[in-house]
């Protein structure tokens, strides 16, 4: 009994509740985001009326019905990756316990969107699109100027930032939970996070660039 109380964790939680509880949270904060912030920029009024504005919309409604597939193909080839490093390492973690981990690592970026949303309802009032876009917390974007800069290298530099940072450190910590030997080869954990999920990271970066046009 002990046992089991012991290796409880927030990793342990229900997959499809948890699921549908960041699914809800991700549409609640888009629709803020398209109806409050994106929607009102003067280029998206003077869109609204056009062609343009039509496929706009389009897009935004595309958006909307694509978060629970993305979420999923997401956590499935994380989780793949993770698995495929704990084995390599000999760590008897299953896929779908790889799996959890990814999942619950995603809460992390919600706190980004609700940073973004903040600064542009309360302290940026009056944005642009490119703006908005370009604009997330805490990331390499914020030493550059996003209008001058190279858009190959808009995504890789959002992408590099310090919830990225924060999201590895949950993936260690969700190794280790699953982990027998977790208090005892720690330092193991983050060579199988490194030598997976990060590297695997670092590349797409890298191939993003690279076939960007």
């Amino acid at each position: 009994m002990s046992t089991e109380l012991e290796h409880s964790s927030i990793f342990d939680s229900d997959k499809r509740m948890t699921v549908v509880v960041l699914c809800l949270i991700s549409f609640l904060l888009l629709y803020v985001k398209k109806a409050f912030i994106e929607n009102e920029t003067a280029a998206f009024e003077f869109l609204q009326d056009r062609p343009e504005g039509a496929i706009m919309q389009m897009i935004s409604a595309v958006q909307f019905v694509s978060i629970p597939f993305i979420y999923l193909w997401k956590f499935t080839v994380i989780g793949f990756v993770l698995w495929v490093g704990c084995f390599l390492f000999g760590y008897r973690i299953t896929f779908s316990q790889c799996w959890s981990v990814a999942l619950t690592a995603e809460f992390v970026f919600i706190a980004p969107e609700l940073l973004k949303i903040g600064w542009f309802l309360f302290v940026r009032t009056d944005p642009t699109l490119p703006e908005i876009r370009a604009f997330y917390p805490f990331s390499l974007m914020n030493f550059v100027d996003y209008v001058t800069l190279d858009k190959k290298f808009a995504y890789p530099l959002r992408a590099l930032s310090i919830f990225e940072v924060l999201y590895v450190l949950i993936l260690v910590k969700g190794v280790n939970s699953f982990s027998l030997r977790a208090h005892k080869q720690s330092r193991a954990t983050w060579w199988i996070v490194s030598c997976s999920y990060i590297l695997v990271f670092l590349l797409w970066l890298v191939f993003y660039v690279v076939v960007y046009k």
